[in-house]
Parts: C-alpha cells; structure tokens; sequence
C-alpha cells in the first residue's frame, strides 16, 4: 500500500461503527509500538490515531485484512462496481449480492484492463490483489493479471 492509501485504511477503520473490537486491537498495537498508554491512545482525535496506525511498519493479519476491506468500502466502491459489472457480478454499490456469485475467468483480465485505463494503478493493483488474498479459489484467475 501506498503510505495515502495505507493513511485512508486507517482512517476507515477508526470511522466504521462496528469495527470497535479492531479499534481496540489497534489502540493497543499503537500503545506497545509507541510506548503509550492504552487509555491515552483511546483519547486521542481521529487524526492522530489514524496516523498513528498508518505509521506501524507491521499489523496481524486479520486487522490489515479488515483495514483493506473497510478503504475499499469507503474510499473505492466505483471502481470496485466498474470492476464487478465487468464481469458480470450483481453488485450494490460495488458489494458482491449474492456470496455464492462466482467470476467467469475469461473475463478477469479484461475487466482489469478496463479499469485500469479509469483508475490509478496502485489502486486498481490493490483491489485486485486484496480479492486474491481474501478468496484464492474464486479469485483464482488474477493470478498474472494483478
């Protein structure tokens, strides 16, 4: 990720109502790594913690997947949807409707193309490459394509 995107996944995650528990996973990586106290990261302004977090060189995985997941509904949802008309996946707002949908591999590397030439790269690179870590077996067909 580059350091503004990694910046704007940071944001998302303090901003997201239901991500208290990683909130507080993430409030206690800041405080061990930073040398604080758990209560004083938990009271500083969002823009802080959020730079803060952007700052940590490493994060377990199921928080960096999280964070992935929340920048990519907040901050990427029509390339996301450009992406997933593409192929021809119903989608809301670029959320995959039904979880059985499945992509038709003929179709992956064209619809990257597609939004490549509308997206930046480092962005178009990401998502595509955050598919392929949450779901191998469906998103099986990126490989060589991301």
């Amino acid at each position: 990720m580059t350091a503004a995107q990694r910046l704007c996944a940071a944001y998302a995650l303090w901003r997201d109502d239901e991500a208290t528990s990683d909130q507080r996973q993430a409030a206690l990586l800041i405080a061990q790594q930073r040398k604080f106290r758990p209560k004083t990261v938990i009271g500083l302004d969002e823009d802080r913690k959020a730079h803060h977090l952007a700052s940590l060189s490493t994060l377990p995985e199921a928080l960096a997947a999280r964070m992935l997941v929340l920048y990519h509904l907040a901050e990427q949802r029509p390339m996301m949807g450009a992406f997933l008309d593409a192929i021809g996946i119903a989608h809301d707002n670029g959320v995959i409707q039904d979880d059985a949908a499945t992509p038709d591999p003929t179709k992956i590397t064209a619809a990257a193309a597609a939004i490549a030439k509308d997206y930046p790269a480092h962005d178009v690179s990401l998502y595509l490459s955050t598919l392929l870590w949450q779901d191998p077996a469906t998103w099986g067909a990126l490989h060589g394509v991301v």
